[in-house]
Protein backbone atom coordinates (compact mmCIF):
# COMPACT_ATOMS: atom_id res chain seq x y z
CA UNK A 1 0.00 0.00 0.00
CA UNK A 2 3.06 2.23 -0.09
CA UNK A 3 2.41 5.62 -1.68
CA UNK A 4 -1.37 5.15 -1.77
CA UNK A 5 -2.46 6.44 1.65
CA UNK A 6 -3.33 9.82 3.02
CA UNK A 7 -1.82 10.79 6.34
CA UNK A 8 -5.12 10.07 8.10
CA UNK A 9 -5.32 6.63 6.47
CA UNK A 10 -1.73 5.90 7.47
CA UNK A 11 -2.59 6.78 11.08
CA UNK A 12 -5.58 4.45 11.12
CA UNK A 13 -3.70 1.69 9.28
CA UNK A 14 -0.88 1.94 11.83
CA UNK A 15 -3.35 1.73 14.70
CA UNK A 16 -4.92 -1.38 13.19
CA UNK A 17 -1.55 -2.99 12.52
CA UNK A 18 -0.39 -2.34 16.09
CA UNK A 19 -3.48 -3.96 17.60
CA UNK A 20 -5.62 -0.94 18.49
CA UNK A 21 -9.26 -1.93 17.96
CA UNK A 22 -11.38 0.94 19.35
CA UNK A 23 -11.35 4.71 19.01
CA UNK A 24 -13.50 6.77 21.40
CA UNK A 25 -13.96 10.17 19.83
CA UNK A 26 -15.40 13.63 20.04
CA UNK A 27 -13.79 15.01 16.88
CA UNK A 28 -13.89 18.41 15.21
CA UNK A 29 -12.85 19.93 11.90
CA UNK A 30 -9.13 19.26 12.33
CA UNK A 31 -9.84 15.52 12.77
CA UNK A 32 -12.34 15.02 9.94
CA UNK A 33 -9.85 13.28 7.67
CA UNK A 34 -9.21 10.71 10.41
CA UNK A 35 -12.97 10.24 10.83
CA UNK A 36 -13.33 9.67 7.08
CA UNK A 37 -10.50 7.13 7.15
CA UNK A 38 -12.51 4.93 9.52
CA UNK A 39 -14.74 3.95 6.59
CA UNK A 40 -11.78 2.24 4.96
CA UNK A 41 -10.78 0.33 8.12
CA UNK A 42 -13.74 -1.42 9.79
CA UNK A 43 -11.22 -3.20 12.05
CA UNK A 44 -11.04 0.02 14.10
CA UNK A 45 -14.37 0.59 15.83
CA UNK A 46 -15.29 4.23 16.16
CA UNK A 47 -17.42 5.13 19.19
CA UNK A 48 -18.98 8.58 19.36
CA UNK A 49 -18.96 10.33 22.74
CA UNK A 50 -20.75 13.65 23.23
CA UNK A 51 -18.14 14.99 25.62
CA UNK A 52 -14.39 14.47 25.63
CA UNK A 53 -14.40 13.39 29.28
CA UNK A 54 -16.61 10.49 28.26
CA UNK A 55 -14.17 9.49 25.51
CA UNK A 56 -11.15 9.53 27.83
CA UNK A 57 -13.01 7.75 30.63
CA UNK A 58 -14.20 5.08 28.20
CA UNK A 59 -10.63 4.54 26.99
CA UNK A 60 -9.62 4.11 30.63
CA UNK A 61 -12.29 1.46 31.22
CA UNK A 62 -11.34 -0.39 28.04
CA UNK A 63 -7.65 -0.38 28.92
CA UNK A 64 -8.23 -1.56 32.49
CA UNK A 65 -10.17 -4.59 31.27
CA UNK A 66 -8.00 -5.57 28.29
CA UNK A 67 -4.52 -4.35 29.21
CA UNK A 68 -4.35 -2.82 25.71
CA UNK A 69 -4.78 0.79 24.64
CA UNK A 70 -7.82 2.26 23.02
CA UNK A 71 -7.41 5.50 21.08
CA UNK A 72 -9.18 8.75 21.81
CA UNK A 73 -9.81 11.31 19.07
CA UNK A 74 -9.94 14.83 20.49
CA UNK A 75 -10.30 18.29 18.96
CA UNK A 76 -7.48 20.78 19.56
CA UNK A 77 -6.40 21.96 23.00
CA UNK A 78 -9.90 22.69 24.35
CA UNK A 79 -11.05 19.18 23.47
CA UNK A 80 -8.05 17.65 25.21
CA UNK A 81 -8.67 19.96 28.17
CA UNK A 82 -12.25 18.71 28.45
CA UNK A 83 -10.91 15.17 28.76
CA UNK A 84 -8.24 15.87 31.37
CA UNK A 85 -10.06 14.74 34.52
CA UNK A 86 -10.52 11.18 33.28
CA UNK A 87 -7.04 11.15 31.76
CA UNK A 88 -5.85 11.98 35.26
CA UNK A 89 -7.77 8.95 36.54
CA UNK A 90 -6.22 6.82 33.78
CA UNK A 91 -2.72 8.05 34.64
CA UNK A 92 -3.21 7.23 38.31
CA UNK A 93 -4.59 3.82 37.37
CA UNK A 94 -1.65 3.03 35.09
CA UNK A 95 -3.99 2.46 32.15
CA UNK A 96 -2.68 2.35 28.56
CA UNK A 97 -4.41 5.15 26.64
CA UNK A 98 -3.44 6.68 23.29
CA UNK A 99 -4.67 10.21 22.61
CA UNK A 100 -4.84 11.51 19.05
CA UNK A 101 -5.29 15.26 19.24
CA UNK A 102 -5.86 17.21 16.06
CA UNK A 103 -4.18 20.55 15.53
CA UNK A 104 -4.44 23.33 12.96
CA UNK A 105 -2.50 23.08 9.74
CA UNK A 106 0.93 24.70 9.71
CA UNK A 107 -0.20 27.77 7.76
CA UNK A 108 -3.32 28.26 9.87
CA UNK A 109 -1.48 28.08 13.19
CA UNK A 110 0.30 31.31 12.37
CA UNK A 111 -3.06 33.15 12.27
CA UNK A 112 -3.74 32.56 15.99
CA UNK A 113 -7.36 31.57 15.31
CA UNK A 114 -9.89 31.21 18.16
CA UNK A 115 -9.14 27.51 18.78
CA UNK A 116 -5.34 27.94 18.94
CA UNK A 117 -3.75 26.93 22.27
CA UNK A 118 -0.67 25.31 23.78
CA UNK A 119 -1.69 21.67 23.30
CA UNK A 120 1.69 20.39 24.45
CA UNK A 121 1.34 22.11 27.82
CA UNK A 122 -2.18 20.74 28.32
CA UNK A 123 -1.06 17.23 27.35
CA UNK A 124 1.96 17.40 29.62
CA UNK A 125 -0.14 17.38 32.78
CA UNK A 126 -1.35 13.81 32.16
CA UNK A 127 0.91 12.27 29.50
CA UNK A 128 4.11 10.38 30.09
CA UNK A 129 4.87 10.51 26.35
CA UNK A 130 4.05 13.36 23.95
CA UNK A 131 4.86 13.58 20.28
CA UNK A 132 4.26 16.01 17.40
CA UNK A 133 5.04 14.28 14.09
CA UNK A 134 7.16 16.74 12.11
CA UNK A 135 6.31 15.49 8.63
CA UNK A 136 4.56 12.71 6.74
CA UNK A 137 7.70 10.55 6.76
CA UNK A 138 7.58 10.29 10.57
CA UNK A 139 3.81 10.06 10.96
CA UNK A 140 3.41 6.27 10.93
CA UNK A 141 6.53 5.70 13.00
CA UNK A 142 5.49 8.18 15.67
CA UNK A 143 2.00 6.70 16.02
CA UNK A 144 3.48 3.20 16.32
CA UNK A 145 5.93 4.40 18.98
CA UNK A 146 3.07 6.03 20.86
CA UNK A 147 1.24 2.70 20.99
CA UNK A 148 4.42 1.13 22.33
CA UNK A 149 4.77 3.89 24.94
CA UNK A 150 1.32 3.16 26.36
CA UNK A 151 2.48 -0.40 27.01
CA UNK A 152 5.76 0.57 28.66
CA UNK A 153 7.88 0.80 25.51
CA UNK A 154 10.55 3.43 24.98
CA UNK A 155 10.76 6.07 22.30
CA UNK A 156 13.81 6.86 20.22
CA UNK A 157 12.24 9.70 18.27
CA UNK A 158 13.98 13.03 18.70
CA UNK A 159 10.70 14.94 18.39
CA UNK A 160 9.21 13.28 21.47
CA UNK A 161 9.38 14.08 25.18
CA UNK A 162 9.33 11.48 27.91
CA UNK A 163 10.56 7.91 27.88
CA UNK A 164 7.66 5.62 28.83
CA UNK A 165 4.26 5.68 30.41
CA UNK A 166 0.63 4.63 30.37
CA UNK A 167 -0.89 7.71 28.69
CA UNK A 168 0.62 8.79 25.37
CA UNK A 169 -0.48 11.76 23.29
CA UNK A 170 0.15 12.32 19.58
CA UNK A 171 -0.62 15.82 18.28
CA UNK A 172 -1.38 15.67 14.56
CA UNK A 173 -1.55 18.76 12.37
CA UNK A 174 -4.44 18.76 9.92
CA UNK A 175 -2.13 19.24 6.91
CA UNK A 176 -0.35 15.99 7.79
CA UNK A 177 -3.72 14.19 7.90
CA UNK A 178 -4.74 15.38 4.45
CA UNK A 179 -1.33 14.85 2.82
CA UNK A 180 -0.98 11.96 0.35
CA UNK A 181 1.66 9.28 -0.17
CA UNK A 182 2.19 8.39 3.49
CA UNK A 183 3.52 5.00 4.61
CA UNK A 184 2.06 3.30 7.73
CA UNK A 185 4.26 1.64 10.33
CA UNK A 186 3.36 -1.54 12.17
CA UNK A 187 6.39 -2.01 14.40
CA UNK A 188 5.76 -1.38 18.09
CA UNK A 189 8.97 -0.87 20.09
CA UNK A 190 9.71 -3.73 22.47
CA UNK A 191 9.16 -3.23 26.17
CA UNK A 192 12.26 -2.82 28.29
CA UNK A 193 13.69 -6.08 29.57
CA UNK A 194 12.48 -6.96 33.04
CA UNK A 195 15.00 -6.57 35.81
CA UNK A 196 15.87 -9.50 37.98
CA UNK A 197 13.67 -10.18 40.99
CA UNK A 198 16.32 -12.03 42.94
CA UNK A 199 17.66 -9.22 45.11
CA UNK A 200 14.26 -7.70 45.87
CA UNK A 201 12.63 -11.06 46.64
CA UNK A 202 15.48 -12.13 48.91
CA UNK A 203 15.23 -8.98 51.03
CA UNK A 204 11.46 -9.32 51.39
CA UNK A 205 11.79 -13.04 52.15
CA UNK A 206 14.02 -12.25 55.14
CA UNK A 207 11.43 -9.78 56.45
CA UNK A 208 8.64 -12.34 56.09
CA UNK A 209 10.71 -15.00 57.86
CA UNK A 210 11.62 -12.65 60.72
CA UNK A 211 8.46 -13.34 62.68
CA UNK A 212 7.79 -9.63 63.10
CA UNK A 213 4.31 -8.30 62.21
CA UNK A 214 4.05 -7.55 58.48
CA UNK A 215 1.43 -5.97 56.22
CA UNK A 216 1.25 -6.55 52.47
CA UNK A 217 -0.11 -3.62 50.43
CA UNK A 218 -1.13 -4.97 47.02
CA UNK A 219 -1.94 -3.05 43.84
CA UNK A 220 -1.60 -3.37 40.08
CA UNK A 221 -1.15 -6.94 38.86
CA UNK A 222 -0.88 -8.11 42.48
CA UNK A 223 -4.68 -7.71 42.62
CA UNK A 224 -5.29 -10.22 39.84
CA UNK A 225 -6.46 -13.69 40.83
CA UNK A 226 -2.90 -15.05 40.42
CA UNK A 227 -1.46 -12.30 42.56
CA UNK A 228 -4.06 -12.68 45.31
CA UNK A 229 -3.65 -16.47 45.37
CA UNK A 230 0.10 -16.10 45.86
CA UNK A 231 -0.26 -13.35 48.47
CA UNK A 232 -2.73 -15.39 50.49
CA UNK A 233 -0.41 -18.40 50.54
CA UNK A 234 2.32 -16.13 51.89
CA UNK A 235 -0.04 -14.63 54.48
CA UNK A 236 -1.06 -18.03 55.81
CA UNK A 237 2.54 -19.01 56.54
CA UNK A 238 3.81 -15.65 57.81
CA UNK A 239 0.73 -14.12 59.42
CA UNK A 240 0.99 -11.08 57.15
CA UNK A 241 -2.12 -8.93 56.73
CA UNK A 242 -3.29 -8.25 53.16
CA UNK A 243 -4.46 -4.77 52.16
CA UNK A 244 -5.24 -2.95 48.91
CA UNK A 245 -5.94 0.74 48.16
CA UNK A 246 -9.34 2.13 49.11
CA UNK A 247 -10.33 2.37 45.45
CA UNK A 248 -7.99 0.18 43.36
CA UNK A 249 -7.85 0.52 39.60
CA UNK A 250 -8.78 -3.13 39.01
CA UNK A 251 -9.51 -5.70 41.70
CA UNK A 252 -10.63 -9.31 41.26
CA UNK A 253 -12.83 -10.35 44.18
CA UNK A 254 -15.77 -12.47 45.32
CA UNK A 255 -16.39 -16.19 45.72
CA UNK A 256 -13.41 -18.33 44.71
CA UNK A 257 -10.91 -15.48 45.17
CA UNK A 258 -8.82 -14.73 48.29
CA UNK A 259 -10.10 -11.80 50.33
CA UNK A 260 -8.07 -8.60 50.60
CA UNK A 261 -9.00 -5.70 52.89
CA UNK A 262 -9.22 -2.18 51.40
CA UNK A 263 -7.38 0.51 53.31
CA UNK A 264 -9.78 2.82 55.07
CA UNK A 265 -10.43 6.23 53.54
CA UNK A 266 -9.76 8.15 56.75
CA UNK A 267 -6.20 8.37 58.00
CA UNK A 268 -7.12 7.65 61.61
CA UNK A 269 -8.80 4.42 60.52
CA UNK A 270 -5.68 3.38 58.59
CA UNK A 271 -3.69 3.87 61.80
CA UNK A 272 -5.96 1.31 63.45
CA UNK A 273 -5.52 -1.13 60.55
CA UNK A 274 -1.73 -0.78 60.73
CA UNK A 275 -1.53 -0.92 64.51
CA UNK A 276 1.26 -3.18 65.71
CA UNK A 277 2.91 -3.57 62.30
CA UNK A 278 6.71 -3.46 62.05
CA UNK A 279 7.05 -3.85 58.27
CA UNK A 280 5.02 -2.80 55.22
CA UNK A 281 5.74 -4.61 51.95
CA UNK A 282 4.64 -2.81 48.78
CA UNK A 283 3.68 -5.13 45.92
CA UNK A 284 2.79 -2.89 42.99
CA UNK A 285 1.62 -0.20 45.42
CA UNK A 286 2.76 3.24 46.53
CA UNK A 287 3.29 4.05 50.22
CA UNK A 288 -0.12 4.99 51.64
CA UNK A 289 -0.86 8.68 52.07
CA UNK A 290 -3.94 10.64 53.06
CA UNK A 291 -6.11 11.81 50.19
CA UNK A 292 -6.04 15.38 51.46
CA UNK A 293 -4.11 17.43 53.97
CA UNK A 294 -5.83 18.48 57.19
CA UNK A 295 -4.79 21.08 59.78
CA UNK A 296 -2.34 19.63 62.26
CA UNK A 297 -2.30 16.12 60.75
CA UNK A 298 0.42 14.31 58.83
CA UNK A 299 -0.43 13.09 55.36
CA UNK A 300 1.81 10.02 55.68
CA UNK A 301 -0.19 6.98 56.78
CA UNK A 302 2.68 4.58 57.47
CA UNK A 303 2.99 4.58 61.28
CA UNK A 304 6.30 5.73 62.80
CA UNK A 305 8.74 2.88 63.21
CA UNK A 306 7.28 0.78 60.37
CA UNK A 307 9.88 -0.12 57.74
CA UNK A 308 8.79 -0.03 54.10
CA UNK A 309 10.07 -2.63 51.63
CA UNK A 310 9.40 -2.68 47.86
CA UNK A 311 8.88 -6.12 46.38
CA UNK A 312 9.29 -5.17 42.73
CA UNK A 313 10.91 -2.14 41.16
CA UNK A 314 9.88 -0.41 37.92
CA UNK A 315 9.34 -2.76 34.95
CA UNK A 316 9.22 -5.79 37.25
CA UNK A 317 5.94 -7.63 37.70
CA UNK A 318 4.66 -7.69 41.27
CA UNK A 319 2.77 -10.90 40.60
CA UNK A 320 6.04 -12.55 39.56
CA UNK A 321 7.57 -11.51 42.87
CA UNK A 322 4.61 -12.83 44.85
CA UNK A 323 4.67 -16.14 42.99
CA UNK A 324 8.38 -16.54 43.69
CA UNK A 325 7.90 -15.74 47.38
CA UNK A 326 4.97 -18.15 47.60
CA UNK A 327 7.10 -20.96 46.20
CA UNK A 328 9.89 -20.20 48.67
CA UNK A 329 7.70 -19.79 51.73
CA UNK A 330 4.51 -21.75 51.10
CA UNK A 331 5.15 -24.31 48.38
CA UNK A 332 2.60 -26.80 49.73
CA UNK A 333 -0.03 -24.27 50.82
CA UNK A 334 -3.28 -23.70 48.93
CA UNK A 335 -4.88 -20.24 48.90
CA UNK A 336 -7.95 -19.60 51.04
CA UNK A 337 -10.81 -18.79 48.71
CA UNK A 338 -13.81 -16.71 49.69
CA UNK A 339 -16.95 -18.82 50.08
CA UNK A 340 -20.02 -18.08 48.01
CA UNK A 341 -22.50 -16.45 50.35
CA UNK A 342 -25.41 -14.37 49.16
CA UNK A 343 -26.59 -11.86 51.77
CA UNK A 344 -30.24 -11.81 52.71
CA UNK A 345 -31.98 -9.07 50.76
CA UNK A 346 -32.88 -6.14 53.02
CA UNK A 347 -36.33 -4.62 53.37
CA UNK A 348 -37.67 -1.15 54.00
CA UNK A 349 -36.69 2.31 52.84
CA UNK A 350 -33.35 2.63 51.07
CA UNK A 351 -30.50 4.05 53.13
CA UNK A 352 -26.75 4.37 52.82
CA UNK A 353 -26.48 1.26 54.98
CA UNK A 354 -28.69 -1.19 53.07
CA UNK A 355 -28.62 -0.49 49.32
CA UNK A 356 -25.28 -2.29 48.77
CA UNK A 357 -26.69 -5.52 50.20
CA UNK A 358 -29.24 -5.57 47.39
CA UNK A 359 -26.42 -5.39 44.83
CA UNK A 360 -24.42 -8.03 46.70
CA UNK A 361 -27.43 -10.32 46.83
CA UNK A 362 -28.08 -10.13 43.09
CA UNK A 363 -24.69 -9.49 41.46
CA UNK A 364 -24.28 -11.85 38.48
CA UNK A 365 -21.33 -14.13 37.79
CA UNK A 366 -18.45 -12.37 36.05
CA UNK A 367 -19.87 -8.86 36.48
CA UNK A 368 -17.71 -5.77 36.05
CA UNK A 369 -18.48 -3.20 38.74
CA UNK A 370 -17.54 0.39 37.95
CA UNK A 371 -17.61 1.96 41.40
CA UNK A 372 -18.09 5.69 41.88
CA UNK A 373 -20.47 5.30 44.81
CA UNK A 374 -18.07 7.27 47.06
CA UNK A 375 -19.64 7.90 50.50
CA UNK A 376 -22.74 5.81 49.76
CA UNK A 377 -20.66 2.67 49.31
CA UNK A 378 -17.61 3.37 51.43
CA UNK A 379 -18.76 1.54 54.52
CA UNK A 380 -20.80 -1.30 53.05
CA UNK A 381 -20.05 -2.20 49.42
CA UNK A 382 -16.97 -4.32 50.06
CA UNK A 383 -18.69 -6.39 52.77
CA UNK A 384 -21.93 -6.70 50.82
CA UNK A 385 -20.25 -8.17 47.74
CA UNK A 386 -17.55 -10.26 49.46
CA UNK A 387 -19.41 -13.54 48.89
CA UNK A 388 -20.98 -12.66 45.55
CA UNK A 389 -19.91 -14.61 42.46
CA UNK A 390 -16.42 -13.69 41.28
CA UNK A 391 -16.35 -10.27 39.66
CA UNK A 392 -14.05 -7.33 38.84
CA UNK A 393 -14.17 -3.91 40.49
CA UNK A 394 -12.85 -0.78 38.79
CA UNK A 395 -12.35 1.99 41.34
CA UNK A 396 -11.98 5.76 41.38
CA UNK A 397 -8.22 5.61 41.86
CA UNK A 398 -7.57 9.22 40.84
CA UNK A 399 -10.59 10.64 42.71
CA UNK A 400 -11.60 12.89 39.78
CA UNK A 401 -15.39 12.66 39.73
CA UNK A 402 -17.27 11.85 36.54
CA UNK A 403 -15.51 8.56 35.91
CA UNK A 404 -18.22 5.94 36.51
CA UNK A 405 -20.55 6.35 33.53
CA UNK A 406 -17.72 6.70 30.95
CA UNK A 407 -15.67 3.90 32.52
CA UNK A 408 -18.66 1.59 32.06
CA UNK A 409 -18.69 2.38 28.32
CA UNK A 410 -15.13 1.15 27.88
CA UNK A 411 -15.62 -1.91 30.09
CA UNK A 412 -18.75 -2.95 28.20
CA UNK A 413 -17.07 -2.61 24.81
CA UNK A 414 -14.01 -4.49 26.06
CA UNK A 415 -16.10 -7.36 27.48
CA UNK A 416 -19.41 -7.51 25.59
CA UNK A 417 -20.28 -10.92 27.05
CA UNK A 418 -20.24 -9.67 30.67
CA UNK A 419 -22.70 -7.57 32.67
CA UNK A 420 -21.40 -4.14 33.58
CA UNK A 421 -22.76 -2.54 36.75
CA UNK A 422 -22.15 1.18 37.25
CA UNK A 423 -22.61 2.36 40.83
CA UNK A 424 -22.74 6.14 40.64
CA UNK A 425 -23.22 8.94 43.14
CA UNK A 426 -25.68 11.68 42.24
CA UNK A 427 -23.05 14.42 42.19
CA UNK A 428 -20.58 12.36 40.14
CA UNK A 429 -23.30 11.42 37.65
CA UNK A 430 -23.82 15.08 36.76
CA UNK A 431 -20.23 15.48 35.58
CA UNK A 432 -20.60 13.19 32.55
CA UNK A 433 -24.33 12.44 32.06
CA UNK A 434 -23.95 12.39 28.27
CA UNK A 435 -22.25 9.01 28.66
CA UNK A 436 -25.78 7.62 28.95
CA UNK A 437 -26.36 8.59 25.33
CA UNK A 438 -23.36 6.47 24.33
CA UNK A 439 -24.75 3.60 26.46
CA UNK A 440 -27.90 3.75 24.32
CA UNK A 441 -26.22 4.57 21.00
CA UNK A 442 -23.96 1.51 21.24
CA UNK A 443 -26.61 -0.75 22.85
CA UNK A 444 -24.28 -1.57 25.75
CA UNK A 445 -25.25 -4.01 28.51
CA UNK A 446 -24.81 -1.58 31.39
CA UNK A 447 -27.02 -1.34 34.48
CA UNK A 448 -26.47 1.97 36.23
CA UNK A 449 -27.58 2.58 39.81
CA UNK A 450 -27.51 6.28 40.71
CA UNK A 451 -27.41 6.71 44.48
CA UNK A 452 -29.36 9.89 45.04
CA UNK A 453 -28.92 11.39 48.49
CA UNK A 454 -29.55 14.88 47.08
CA UNK A 455 -26.26 16.35 48.26
CA UNK A 456 -22.51 16.33 47.92
CA UNK A 457 -22.31 14.16 51.02
CA UNK A 458 -18.56 13.68 50.87
CA UNK A 459 -18.03 17.46 50.80
CA UNK A 460 -20.23 17.97 53.82
CA UNK A 461 -17.93 15.66 55.74
CA UNK A 462 -14.79 17.31 54.33
CA UNK A 463 -16.03 20.77 55.38
CA UNK A 464 -16.27 19.46 58.92
CA UNK A 465 -12.86 17.76 58.85
CA UNK A 466 -10.93 20.82 57.68
CA UNK A 467 -12.43 22.84 60.52
CA UNK A 468 -14.79 24.92 58.45
CA UNK A 469 -17.85 26.27 60.19
CA UNK A 470 -21.05 24.81 58.81
CA UNK A 471 -24.72 25.52 59.00
CA UNK A 472 -24.80 28.89 57.27
CA UNK A 473 -27.09 29.52 54.32
CA UNK A 474 -24.31 29.94 51.74
CA UNK A 475 -22.32 26.86 52.76
CA UNK A 476 -25.49 24.74 52.71
CA UNK A 477 -26.34 25.96 49.23
CA UNK A 478 -22.87 25.00 47.96
CA UNK A 479 -23.38 21.36 49.04
CA UNK A 480 -27.10 20.90 48.38
CA UNK A 481 -28.63 19.25 45.28
CA UNK A 482 -32.34 19.86 45.98
CA UNK A 483 -33.07 23.26 44.47
CA UNK A 484 -34.16 22.01 42.01
CA UNK A 485 -34.21 18.27 42.72
CA UNK A 486 -32.35 16.16 40.16
CA UNK A 487 -34.57 13.78 38.19
CA UNK A 488 -32.32 11.00 36.92
CA UNK A 489 -35.21 9.04 35.44
CA UNK A 490 -36.13 11.93 33.16
CA UNK A 491 -32.49 12.63 32.35
CA UNK A 492 -31.80 9.00 31.48
CA UNK A 493 -34.88 8.55 29.33
CA UNK A 494 -33.99 11.77 27.55
CA UNK A 495 -30.70 10.10 26.59
CA UNK A 496 -32.45 6.96 25.35
CA UNK A 497 -31.78 4.74 28.39
CA UNK A 498 -34.84 3.13 30.05
CA UNK A 499 -35.04 4.18 33.69
CA UNK A 500 -36.94 3.59 36.92
CA UNK A 501 -36.90 4.88 40.48
CA UNK A 502 -36.55 2.87 43.70
CA UNK A 503 -37.31 4.20 47.17
CA UNK A 504 -37.29 0.88 49.05
CA UNK A 505 -34.92 -2.06 49.14
CA UNK A 506 -37.66 -4.26 47.70
CA UNK A 507 -38.12 -1.92 44.72
CA UNK A 508 -34.39 -1.76 44.09
CA UNK A 509 -34.12 -5.56 44.16
CA UNK A 510 -37.01 -5.98 41.74
CA UNK A 511 -35.74 -3.35 39.32
CA UNK A 512 -32.09 -4.44 39.51
CA UNK A 513 -32.97 -8.09 38.87
CA UNK A 514 -35.18 -7.13 35.94
CA UNK A 515 -32.50 -4.92 34.38
CA UNK A 516 -29.97 -7.76 34.53
CA UNK A 517 -32.25 -10.01 32.47
CA UNK A 518 -32.83 -7.52 29.66
CA UNK A 519 -30.22 -6.67 27.03
CA UNK A 520 -29.04 -3.11 26.62
CA UNK A 521 -28.62 -0.26 29.10
CA UNK A 522 -30.83 0.57 32.07
CA UNK A 523 -30.71 3.11 34.87
CA UNK A 524 -32.18 2.91 38.36
CA UNK A 525 -32.39 6.01 40.53
CA UNK A 526 -32.02 4.74 44.10
CA UNK A 527 -33.36 7.42 46.42
CA UNK A 528 -31.52 7.15 49.74
CA UNK A 529 -33.30 8.30 52.87
CA UNK A 530 -31.33 9.68 55.79
CA UNK A 531 -31.74 7.57 58.92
Amino acid sequence: MEGTLSGAEAIVQTLVDTGVEVCFGNPGTSEMHIVAALDRYPQLRGVLCLFEGVATGAADGYGRMTGRPAATLLHLGPGLGNGLANLHNARRAGTPVLNLVGDHSMEHKALDSPGESDIDAIAGSVSAWICRPADTASLGRDVAEAVGATMGGQSSSACCTGTSGAVATVIVRADLSWSEGVVPTAVVPARPARRTLEESVSVVEKVLRSGEPVALLLDGDALTERGLNAADRIAQVTGARMFCPTWPAHLRRGAGVPTVTPLAYRGEDVEVQMDGMRHLILAGARPPVATYGYPGKSGELTPPGVQIHVLAEEFVSSVDGLLELAERLAAEVEPRLAARARPELPKGVLTVDNWAWVVGGLLPEGAIVCDESITAGLGTLSAATAGAPAHDVLGLVGLALGQGLPLAVGAAIACPDRSVICLEGDGGAMYTPSALWTHAHEGLDITTVVLNNRSYAILREELKRVGGRRGGRDSRRMLDLTQPKLDFVALSEGMGVPASRARTAEELAEQFAAALTRPGPHLIEAVLTAE
